[in-house]
């Protein structure tokens, strides 16, 4: 379907909780707020997968995971103790301690192997699992009452929401697995290492000038000092990397899109011959995506400085501190050795944000678009649920009345009139063509007839036992066979391949009848006519009460839409009709017309017209609109 009007409604209501927050706050710090809020959003719904609605496994899976965590650390302790122990057998030459060790080992490895394979499975399971639940949530409310639809009438930040369900949406989610696994092995491994590096090391006595200072614990106090160190470094550098990671998220969700439309819209472009404009669009909207990933690539090149130096240089300070511990005596090699490996640990440990700040920059990023399509879709909901705004309600008829317009009003969401204050009933059987000039509403009263437009006011009501079946201007042609789209909404196999078939010869698609079971790119292989017949070979099948046709014969030529149009009234002579159309010609189908004016304050009803019947003087009145267009 058109739109009529280019006006697309404000950004939904800011959510409560920000309304207070944002109060009196310059712009600046309302962004601040608002992003600050997006990460608590996306926690609001995440966190359901360990609630009572959530996955029944997410527990089990999580204290797997916590337990194998556990058992992994208790394996490190083993090899450093191990470690310690094969080089004082080195040290003293003691040979049949170092095969015996050497022994040992083996099960060592073997059984850490194991465990961190198992760790490896159980995290990705519960990453699988998280993204699985959390994005049938989404779509789930992404797809009720039109919402998808909705969101392209609205402002906001939910640009791309296919993206965002997608590739954000697995980011979102697999990053915080592993940054719970990663923080909650690094507390472990920093609390039982630096156990052993203060048993280790003990004090170190240092003579300056004189003056004897003792340091105890001196190991575990260097390590923490060169934690402090590298991860406020790492902060320091990489503080802008968040904002960055999102800028890139952000473009290449446009380029993707970008690409997308032009594979959607093949056939017009190379129709009209547009690659080269085309090519200049994908060219200035990827030197973005360049332009983006440069900045990326500077805060990369910053936090590596840190995070190599850092790797480089943790081994070798240990082992250094140890030294003169060493040449007197005072610690075997085997000590040094176990210490050099703890406080590597250690450091490794406390290091985990200089290893994992960039990933966590990206979190942020993709959780932040996620949240914000939460959100855009939390002002919907809000919108539907309150009785302040200005919604259009849809309720039952009384009588034999099969659909009626009591006092309905379109607008957009600023409330801003489209179309004011209709009444219209109408009976079974009637066939209503509503005119009007280009731009006075019709296509957004038929999208309020149809429920897709909520705006504004009055109430649509249908008979009770009434099915719609509505054929928009373009119709939407799934992938996959022939079959499934013709038998679309429904499933491909609601009806046998003898009714689809002889419903595709009804509206002059008989030579595809032989490859109904043909999966190809229908949507791009039907011509626009084709499509439109197609249509109307679903409307067969599901042969509704109520048809509401928005411009649904537009790109068939005049004999064939009067062909489609007899055909229908002839196949479903009971049902009712309203269409939207330009065409003069389409008053000869039509028992009744409606006329809209576009007026300011909104367009209004200004005639309600009784046609000839479809059958009584038809050809008649089909030759006098004809002479009068030629006299035009």
């Amino acid at each position: 379907m058109q739109q009529d009007s280019s006006h697309a409604a404000p950004p939904p209501p800011v959510p409560p909780e920000m309304d207070q927050v944002t109060a009196d706050l310059t712009t600046e710090q309302i962004e601040d707020a608002r992003r600050a809020y997006l990460l608590k959003r996306f926690w609001i719904s995440a966190r359901g997968y360990w609630g009572t609605g959530g996955d029944r496994f997410a527990w089990i899976s999580t204290t797997g995971l916590l337990i194998l965590i556990a058992v992994n650390v208790a394996f490190q302790y083993g090899i450093n103790v191990w470690n310690r122990g094969l080089f004082d057998a080195i040290e003293q030459r003691n040979a049949p301690s170092v095969y015996y060790l050497g022994a040992v080992f083996p099960p060592l490895v073997l059984g850490s192997v194991a465990v961190v394979t198992v760790q490896v499975y159980v995290r990705m399971l519960i990453q699988r699992r998280w993204r699985s639940w959390l994005t049938k949530e989404l779509i789930a409310r992404w797809l009720a009452n039109g919402r998808y639809y909705q969101l392209n009438l609205i402002g906001g930040d939910h640009q791309n929401p296919e993206a965002r369900i997608s590739e954000d949406m697995r980011v979102a989610t697999e990053s915080p697995v592993d940054f719970l696994a990663g923080v909650i092995a690094a507390f472990v491994s920093a609390s039982t290492f630096i156990v052993v590096l203060w048993t280790i090391g003990g004090a170190l006595e240092v003579t300056i000038a004189g003056w004897s200072v003792t340091i105890p614990g001196f190991l575990v106090v260097t390590a923490v000092l060169y934690a402090l160190i590298t991860s406020g470094s790492i902060t320091f550098i990489g503080r802008r990397f968040v904002r960055v990671s999102e800028a890139k998220n952000q473009v290449e969700a446009e380029f993707r899109y970008s690409l997308t439309r032009v594979r959607e819209n093949g056939e017009s472009i190379a129709l009209l011959g547009g690659e080269d404009e085309e090519r200049n669009d994908l060219a200035k909207t990827f030197a973005s995506v360049r332009q983006r990933w440069r900045q990326l690539a500077h805060q990369y090149m910053r936090t590596t400085l840190v995070s190599q130096g850092s790797m480089l240089v943790a081994p070798v300070i240990p082992v250094l501190l140890c030294a003169p511990k060493f040449l007197d005596g005072s610690m075997s090699l085997g000590q040094v050795m176990q210490a050099a490996s703890a406080f590597t640990i250690v450091q490794s440990a406390f290091g985990w944000l200089v290893d994992n700040y960039p990933r966590l920059a990206d979190w942020n990023a993709c959780a932040r678009r996620v949240a914000s399509l939460m959100m855009s879709l939390d002002g919907l909901e809000r919108a539907e649920q309150s009785q302040s705004l200005g919604r259009i309600k849809h309720g039952e008829t009384e009588g034999e009345i099969v659909l009626s317009l009591n006092d309905v009003s379109v607008s957009l969401g600023d409330g801003t009139a489209v179309v004011k204050e209709t009444q219209v009933e109408v009976g079974p059987g009637e066939r209503v063509l509503v005119a009007g000039e280009s731009g006075s509403g019709k296509s957004t009263l038929v999208r309020a007839i149809a429920g897709l437009w909520p705006w504004g006011g009055g109430s649509v009501n249908f008979h009770p036992d009434s099915q719609m079946f509505m054929l928009p201007q373009r119709p939407y042609i799934p992938s996959g066979t022939l079959r499934r789209a013709v038998a679309y909404p429904g499933p491909a196999d609601s009806w046998t391949e003898d009714e689809i078939g002889l419903a595709l010869e009804k509206v002059g698609l008989g030579h595809l009848r032989e490859r109904i079971e043909d999966d190809a790119p229908w949507d791009h292989t039907l011509s626009g006519g084709e499509k439109q017949r197609l249509a109307f070979a679903r409307l067969l099948l599901n042969d509704p009460d109520i048809i509401v046709l928005d411009e649904a014969t537009s790109a068939l030529d005049e004999k064939t839409q009067e062909k489609i149009m007899e055909m229908m009234i002839g196949e479903l002579p009971d049902a009712t009709i309203i269409s939207v159309g330009h065409r003069a010609e389409l008053e000869a189908f039509h028992s009744r017309k409606i006329t809209l004016e576009k007026r300011d304050g909104g367009a209004r009803l200004v005639s309600d017209v009784d046609l000839v019947p479809y059958g009584k003087g038809r050809n008649v009145l089909t030759r006098l609109v004809k002479y009068s267009r030629k006299l035009r």
